[in-house]
């Protein structure tokens, strides 16, 4: 483990491999390391002369040796005085989103075999959007990449065509949206914002399944913007075929592009995952410890970074020095930061959000038919996924007693084994209750 200015000493080090002392101090002397940006080691040279020498004769050398020490290709920005106070300038100015952040590109997602489809894919919207895979479909479990893609497309973009109109939302908060401008009676505004996006990103789409009159919604925004040849990149938990209640007319749409699915990374992939992360903190992994996380943490990108940050802090804050004991420690402490516990009252919320109806209707006494499959699906959840007794799952809907909530339970099980669209509907709620971590 090792500061941004002790990487400089090192390369220092490799360098003298190659040449003399003499050469060393006479074009180094005056060159210093300003920060390791990404995939970028950022050094300042005042002297000009010295600079356009480093920059013509030793720029090779300095990145063989950051590609020993890093095992990843970083590249070398070498800056003059001007352009340091206008680095320094623009460090300073903070971003007001992670999309908006250098922290989300191409250069800094690892790609490996689990997510290289993705990835090209990605790429080439990035490079001409609305002229391939359109829409682009991306599908796979939480924490592997699917939002670090989005955002990606979108730094491309914006930096190719600083005017283009870009648009991210997540697939809740487009119900949301949808829901406030139907109340407030500002459909216009609402459809303005999206129908006259030059790039449309949706992240969990899957949200929108089951919704009705949002799905309605969402088909002639998909169509205005497709037929306008505007790029749209979708993200989800699953694949289209395999959301139940999502409608057909969607489903073919979502499937007239490329869908691309991104796996867990094998091995290889979590090691180089966790040295270019810890590269971007401006810190070395050692390979021993490198592995040893990978061998710990084998299915969520989210978590492998997540750890290198924790030890990064240790390192920084407490000066500990990086041992398995260590990393241990910030795999259990970063564990325990994100743990998500379930609630009945987070499975009640979204059996509610799922079927559109108010919590005190799921509690009361209604009778209509969506009323009774929320509140026996929510009494299902409750005692499979929580330790509730019967009793107290009882007295949460409206002091029922135990043999109610038993029988509910009884007929959900049952019907899941004989209606394929009541089994997709439960199974829909339960990845919404897991996704909302």
């Amino acid at each position: 483990m090792q500061s941004v200015s002790d990487i400089w000493s090192m390369i220092l080090t490799r360098l003298r491999e190659d040449l003399s002392e003499t050469t060393i101090k006479t074009w180094f002397d005056e060159t210093t390391v300003v920060a390791l940006e990404g995939n970028t080691l950022v050094l300042h040279c005042s002297n000009s002369f010295k600079r356009t020498n480093i920059q013509d004769r030793f720029l090779p050398n300095i990145e063989a040796g950051l590609k020993d020490i890093f095992s990843a290709d970083i590249s070398v920005r070498l800056l003059d005085d001007n352009m340091l106070r206008q680095y320094q300038n623009k460090e300073e100015q903070k971003p007001t989103s992670l999309m908006e952040s250098g922290e989300f590109t191409f250069d800094t997602f690892v790609i490996g075999p689990s997510n290289r489809l993705a990835c090209s894919a990605a790429r080439a919207v990035a490079d001409a959007p609305g002229q391939h895979y359109n829409p682009l479909f991306i599908y796979g479990d939480s924490g592997l990449g699917k939002t670090h893609l989005l955002y990606a497309i979108a730094h491309v973009i914006r930096n190719n065509s600083p005017n283009f109109r870009i648009l991210y939302i997540k697939g809740d908060e487009f119900i949301n949206d949808f829901i406030e401008s139907v109340r407030s009676g500002k459909a216009g505004d609402f459809r303005t914002k999206y129908r006259e996006a030059d790039l449309m990103l949706v992240d969990d789409i899957q949200f929108v399944a089951g919704k009705v009159e949002t799905q309605n919604e969402f088909f002639h925004t998909f169509n205005t913007l497709y037929e306008s040849k505007k790029q749209i990149v979708l993200t989800s938990d699953r694949p289209p075929h395999e959301m139940a209640q999502l409608d057909d007319r969607l489903r073919t749409r979502f499937e007239w592009g490329l869908m691309a699915d991104v796996q867990p990374p094998a091995l290889e992939t979590r090691v180089a995952i966790l040295k270019n992360k810890a590269a971007q903190l401006g810190f070395i992994l050692s390979d021993e410890i490198a592995h040893y996380i990978a061998n710990k943490i084998t299915a969520n990108v989210r978590q492998l970074e997540g750890t290198v940050k924790k030890i990064k802090a240790y390192k920084d804050l407490d000066g500990i020095d990086i041992n398995r004991e260590t990393v241990d420690r910030a795999i259990q402490d970063m564990s325990r930061s994100s743990e998500f516990i379930i609630t009945p009252e987070g499975i009640i919320r979204e059996v509610c959000r799922y079927f559109r109806i108010e919590e005190e209707q799921i509690k009361g006494q209604s009778r209509s038919r969506d009323c009774l499959n929320a509140r026996q699906i929510a009494m299902y959840l409750i005692r499979r996924m929580t330790s509730l007794s019967l009793d107290d799952t009882g007295r949460i809907f409206g002091g029922r007693d135990h043999s109610t909530v038993y029988n509910s339970v009884g007929k959900v099980e049952k019907k899941m084994k004989t209606d394929s669209n009541f089994s997709g509907t439960v199974k829909a709620i339960i990845t919404n209750i897991n996704s909302s971590k």
